[in-house]
């Protein structure tokens, strides 16, 4: 009889080992909030990660960079709890029941390699230049040089953005198109006579910004709309926030706080509240 009574205990004692191991998987998985979406959120997103763990241990963020279409795909099937997108929503995307959540205001500048002698561009010459009607430096009154016209894959919400503000879609004749943002910098910082388009925030010296009928990005170019070519980034929900679960709510909570908004602040960009 004591036999089987240890028998026993020991099954009970193992069938609590697991419940505990069930349960601590699930907590796991509630601690989690997965994101998916632009590569031009990056720099961001990687900034609030680290932010978000100091003000909340227990919380991860698990963004992946995939590119602003794919992020909202995946928030619309429910694989993911934010689509990042690096571009205002389409109305048939909201009508689907997604939510656009603008955490930031963000340029997008336009580079090319650190040798050219020109410095400014009119909007006219911009989109000429991306529409392949303008060729040559020359023309623009740089050297003569061929223009080589890079920029960003078919879905990027960069790319998007971009031809939008423009009112170029369908129309650019691009020399390389790539899917990420690094790509975009390293090609145009390396090649004589390249043009690209990129997110402010990641201009560094490898490259030269141009200004745009004499303006250059900054805070109170874009802030007072001087600057042509901006856009949001977007933190989108399926359904809005206050319906998503307490660990998603918490992110957002946080980008409202004062650490968050030092946050976007720090790394380029506009809060838009």
């Amino acid at each position: 009889m004591r036999k089987i009574k240890t028998i026993i205990l020991i099954v009970f004692v193992w069938i609590g080992f697991g419940l505990m191991g069930c349960q601590a998987h699930a907590d796991d998985q509630q601690a989690k909030v997965t994101l998916n979406g632009s590569t031009s959120m990056e720099k961001l997103m990687n900034a609030l990660r680290e932010g978000i763990q100091e003000e909340y241990p227990e919380l991860q963020m698990e963004p992946q960079f995939t590119g602003s279409s794919s992020g909202i795909e995946a928030v619309f099937n429910q694989t993911t709890d934010i689509g990042n997108s690096s571009r205002a929503l389409k109305e048939t995307e909201k009508e689907k029941g997604i939510v656009e959540n603008i955490i930031a205001i963000d340029a997008i500048a336009i580079i090319t390699d650190k040798n050219n002698l020109v410095s400014n561009l009119t909007q006219e010459q911009l989109i000429q230049i991306y529409q392949g009607k303008i060729r040559n430096w020359k023309e623009v009154g740089g050297q003569n040089m061929p223009i080589v016209v890079i920029g960003r894959e078919a879905g990027s919400g960069t790319r998007t953005a971009f031809e939008e503000l423009l009112h170029i879609e369908n129309q650019c004749q691009y020399a390389n198109e790539y899917n990420e943002t690094g790509p975009v910098m390293a090609k145009v910082g390396s090649i004589p006579g390249a043009i690209g388009y990129v997110s402010l925030d990641v201009i560094d010296k490898s490259v030269k910004m141009l200004t745009i009928d004499g303006v250059e990005p900054s805070i109170n170019s874009i802030r007072d709309g001087q600057y042509l070519l901006q856009r949001p980034f977007v933190m989108a929900t399926y359904g809005p926030i206050e319906k998503q679960r307490k660990e998603v709510q918490a992110v957002f909570r946080y980008i409202e706080s004062e650490n968050g908004q030092k946050i976007i602040k720090s790394v380029g960009l506009i809060s838009p509240q």
